[in-house]
């Protein structure tokens, strides 16, 4: 599923604990799933962010010489408007999308 596309929220809400925890049955694991999800979202989106950001990028320019692109200046407000990493990654939780497996604990 594409960032863009995710019908996560905007802003802060309360989330169900038990639909949340049902698929492990522990709030600590779900959390840990979601937490590592949301880091991978955020890599996506941080690499996607640079390379459109290098297409306009002006490398000749000097310290003194700082002009505004208005190509870099859209594209990153288009990205601040994107849901957050984490509600990407709890709205792919609770749609069952994020697939996990638990190895083997051995002593």
């Amino acid at each position: 599923m594409s960032v863009k596309d995710s019908k996560a929220e905007l802003s802060t809400i309360t989330y169900d604990r038990d639909k949340i925890e049902k698929n492990v049955g522990s709030i600590y694991e779900a959390i840990v799933v979601m937490g590592k999800r949301a880091e991978q979202i955020n890599a996506e989106i941080r690499s996607e962010l640079h390379n459109k950001l290098d297409e306009f990028a002006v490398h000749n320019s000097t310290l003194e010489e700082v002009f505004e692109n208005r190509e870099q200046i859209e594209i990153s407000k288009h990205y601040e408007k994107l849901p957050k990493p984490t509600s990407i990654a709890i709205q792919e939780w609770l749609d069952g999308e994020i697939y996990f497996r638990k190895t083997d604990e051995r002593n």
